[in-house]
């Protein structure tokens, strides 16, 4: 205990606490837009439940990862090699999860496409929305959160030494997540062309998981540039249809 607070004594720790949080929050951002989208297809009543539920196992995982650091830094270690590609523990999960996010964001993107992603059923002239099987979707979440942790933990592992502030940065972090994730949800499901952005950073990041776990490195600095880029033109363009809407009336 008094190793805890002589730590948290130190300018440095602060320093790293809230490096460390920001960075969680940043890489957290893809976790919150495929939770949104997913949790799209539930009953209104469910989604806020689905959201919450997804977070906080997305921490609980975190958490598990980061009291198994010797394990973590074994996966960095190859398993085997073919055709002297070394195949280590971190690299298949990175190629699962990729292939499995390209698939999910492609099918979510040929539903939006083609019209089969509500149901369009009436009750009382208002449409409702098929109710989608809440424990698959959660299920689908849990391994998407399984994936984006191990990036997480490695991140943390990277830039802090110590557990204590790695795990009071997740925390952190997913506190924020937690306080918007509702308000990121409502955003994208109101403006259909947010979603199909969404959808395709979706796409992008897991091309970008595939191709780390084949030992390809893609500098993320140019990824998230190009995420931020691309969302702002679209902000732009959501304020100029707005302005032609209200000059249209």
């Amino acid at each position: 205990m008094a190793e805890f607070f002589k730590l948290f004594s130190e300018t440095a720790t602060y320093t790293s606490l809230i490096t460390l949080t920001f960075m969680e929050i940043i890489l957290g951002i893809d976790n919150i837009i495929f939770i949104s989208i997913i949790t799209g297809k539930l009953p209104a009543n469910e989604q806020s439940k689905a959201r919450t539920t997804g977070l906080s196992l997305a921490l609980i995982f975190r958490i598990l990862l980061l009291l198994s650091i010797t394990w973590i830094t074994g996966l960095i270690h190859p398993l085997f090699t073919i055709f002297d590609f070394e195949v280590t523990g971190r690299s298949l999960v990175l190629i699962l999860g990729g292939l499995f996010l390209v698939g999910k964001s492609t099918m979510e993107i040929h539903e939006k496409l083609e019209g089969t992603e509500e149901d369009n059923s009436e009750t009382d002239g208002v449409k409702v929305k098929s109710k989608s099987n809440f424990p698959a979707l959660i299920m689908q979440i849990v391994l998407l959160d399984i994936v984006f942790s191990f990036d997480s933990v490695i991140t943390a592992v990277g830039l802090v030494k110590h557990v204590s502030i790695m795990i009071i940065a997740i925390i952190l972090s997913m506190i924020v997540m937690l306080i918007f994730s509702k308000s990121v949800s409502d955003f994208i499901h109101k403006h259909p062309t947010i979603k199909m952005l969404a959808l395709s950073f979706l796409l992008m990041i897991g091309m970008l998981l595939f191709l780390e776990g084949l030992h390809v490195d893609v500098p993320k600095g140019y990824i998230y540039f190009a995420m931020a880029f691309s969302f702002l033109v679209e902000m732009l363009n959501l304020k100029l249809r707005k302005k032609k809407n209200k000059v249209s009336k």
